[in-house]
């Protein structure tokens, strides 16, 4: 007599498009970083359930037209090698959800990580106004206006399809009113006005990587991730125009990726301070406006 077939529940589906996504050798790095973060990832996101009511759903069994959605995903995932922040529309900073599409990169920077546990008590006085290069998403921009509830916001792209979704952002965090949404090459179309705080997630993927990324970082604008034969294009150009656009006391925070020994051998003379984040103190560099080139 044959046993009844096993039932397809919420956690056996996760764990079977788990084993799916690891058979595949698909690349991670855009919100999750193995298959079954992954897996878990778009099957509750596509069965609408919210991470804190997993535990209590994983015993539920999705409908039919539930599972027809889930493997739609997964077929996408796996054959068109989109990640899945694409996918749902959906990306992650701490506790911040973003809309996404493939007009910007997927946010995942450790200035995230910097602004909610410790970049206040570094500066010398309270941020009245912040900018926020290279803004993408907006989601930096937004996470400043949280961890800074008196400032006003500039966030500047020279995507005008990023700066479609960033407004639709900065809407749904309802901060239309702190955030302002620029088109410019770095500060050339900002007005002539002082920071209190920079911070700027460039592109910062030097020549060599750009040829070596797999597919899924394909899938994202390139003019978001290439920057030059080193990868310090754009951080070349912040360095030299940031003295004149922060404050007195002002300070400038940026992302460079694993480009510190370039960078420490193009600026041998620059003080820079290296701030720690969960993936070390190689990534994130802060200068104070006194420490910066004129």
């Amino acid at each position: 007599m044959s046993s009844a077939p096993t039932r397809l529940t919420v956690g056996r589906l996760i764990l079977d498009v788990a084993r799916r996504f690891k058979a595949e050798k698909l690349a991670y790095g855009h919100g999750t970083g193995a298959p079954a973060d992954e897996a878990a990832w778009l099957v509750l996101h596509t069965l609408r359930i919210a991470f804190e009511e997993c535990e209590s759903q994983l015993d539920r069994t999705p409908s039919p037209v539930e599972l027809r959605r889930v493997h739609r995903l997964v077929e996408r995932r796996i054959h068109e090698r989109i990640p899945v922040a694409y996918l749902t529309h959906e990306a992650w900073l701490g506790d911040f959800s973003f809309y996404v599409d493939q007009r910007v990169i997927v946010p995942r920077s450790f200035i995230a990580e910097i602004l909610a546990s410790g970049i206040i008590p570094l500066l010398g006085e309270p941020v009245r106004r912040a900018l926020d290069l290279c803004t993408g998403s907006g989601c930096l921009a937004i996470l400043l206006a949280h961890a800074f509830e008196s400032a006003h916001v500039d966030a500047v792209d020279l995507s005008s399809g990023a700066l479609a979704v960033a407004r639709r952002n900065v809407a749904d965090y309802r901060l239309g009113r702190r955030i302002s949404l620029t088109r410019s090459d770095l500060f050339d179309a900002l007005p002539t006005r002082a920071y209190d705080l920079i911070v700027s997630n460039p592109p910062y993927v030097n020549a060599a990587s750009m040829k070596r990324l797999p597919q899924e970082y394909r899938c994202e604008p390139r003019m978001a991730l290439a920057a030059g034969r080193d990868g310090l294009l754009l951080v070349r150009k912040i360095l030299a125009l940031a003295k004149q656009r922060l404050s007195p006391r002002g300070t400038l925070v940026c992302e460079i990726g694993h480009n510190r020994k370039v960078l420490e051998q193009a600026f041998p003379t620059l003080p820079f301070t290296w701030l720690e984040t969960s993936a070390g103190d190689r990534l994130v560099f802060l200068l104070e406006r006194s420490q910066l080139p004129d």
